[in-house]
């Protein structure tokens, strides 16, 4: 599942028409609710404040609100531009200050479909992946050697605690997980403890 790391913003001007974009992480509908409510009082003096949000992993949320636009002109094409990044649990409001001039049907949906995809281009987007936090523990000799195969193998250490011995606490993909053990096992010629395993979920830039 893709989501929001941190959400982007973006300004868009079509025939002096101003459309701004805020978007946020939420979990619940009561969350993009109340961020809805919140960029409504910023921007206050808007005519309009339009707005789009999916949430859960297969959409099982999904809202659109056009307030006061033509119907279907702003609140569905942007949560069409939503649907297709395959961004869940986030909320857009696209903000439009009238510049004087009628935009059409077609315009309209244009605007702000544009201006929701280039907040997202601005945003910094993450998946969420199925994950093995792993604890191993192993020689003070052995520490360069194991390192040096996770840096390869692009594995996150998460901790490391220095005892008697080494302690480390890694994090991969679950898939991974035979792969990274088997390697550690070579390169150590045996002589490290796996001492936990515990499957996790976690963000993974793209």
């Amino acid at each position: 599942m893709k989501v929001l790391m941190k959400p982007g913003t973006a300004e868009v001007v079509e025939k002096k028409s101003r459309f701004i974009a805020s978007m946020a992480s939420v979990e619940t509908p009561e969350e993009a609710t109340a961020f809805i409510e919140s960029v409504k009082k910023k921007y206050w003096d808007a005519k309009h404040n339009c707005s789009a949000y999916i949430i859960g992993r297969d959409g099982e949320y999904t809202r659109c609100n056009d307030d006061g636009e033509p119907a279907q002109t702003a609140g569905l094409p942007m949560l069409e531009v939503l649907l297709h990044s395959e961004v869940r649990n986030v909320v857009v409001v696209v903000t439009r200050y009238f510049g004087g001039t009628l935009l059409g049907t077609g315009g309209l949906i244009r605007a702000y479909g544009q201006t929701v995809k280039e907040a997202l281009a601005n945003s910094e987007i993450g998946e969420e992946v199925k994950g093995i936090m792993l604890t191993i523990k192993a020689e003070y000799t052995l520490l360069g050697k194991i390192q040096y195969t996770l840096a390869q193998k692009g594995v996150e250490i998460m901790d490391t605690i220095y005892e008697s011995d080494v302690m480390l606490t890694i994090r991969f993909r679950s898939e991974l997980l035979d792969a990274i053990e088997k390697e550690l096992i070579n390169v150590t010629s045996g002589k490290i403890e796996i001492c936990d395993r515990a499957e996790c979920f976690y963000l993974q830039k793209e």
